[in-house]
């Protein structure tokens, strides 16, 4: 692994919460951590609501994909977080997890979204400060 962190957010259909904590790392990283997502069962696309969300906030995901997740993502992470679904993640000796539970937003319109989307970047912003890296936020 390089001195850039590398975190990988997992959720099962990486349609909502993991899509959020990977915007949200990457744009108050500003690049200065690896950042990916995935689900072990991936949506067709990502959930509107939270597209919605995150634009309030600045961030556009219009363009991501839900995509599957491998165990060499794992593998070549630093930080796994789970999002709270149960989900089975390939475990590696020397790989910090975290499990984040929060509510769903699949099937919930952005009324119910905004309160998790809060949430996740407030958890973004305590896993910054750990990894010591600096926020403009």
């Amino acid at each position: 692994m390089s001195d850039q962190p590398s975190v990988l957010f997992v959720c099962v259909h990486n349609a909502g919460r993991s899509q959020m904590a990977a915007a949200y790392l990457a744009h108050l990283s500003g690049g200065a951590v690896e950042v990916r997502s995935a689900g072990s069962a991936p949506a067709e696309s990502i959930n509107p609501a939270v597209v919605e969300a995150m634009l309030e906030e600045g961030i556009d995901i219009r363009a991501e994909v839900p995509k599957v997740l491998t165990p060499e993502a794992v593998e070549s992470s630093d930080v796994v977080v789970t999002m709270g679904c149960g989900d089975v993640c390939p475990y590696y000796p020397g790989t910090r997890y975290e499990d984040w539970v929060l509510d769903d937003p699949a099937g919930q319109g952005v009324d119910a979204v905004r309160p998790i989307r809060d949430e996740i970047r407030r958890r973004i912003l305590g896993l910054l400060d750990q990894l010591g890296v600096s926020t403009g936020a």
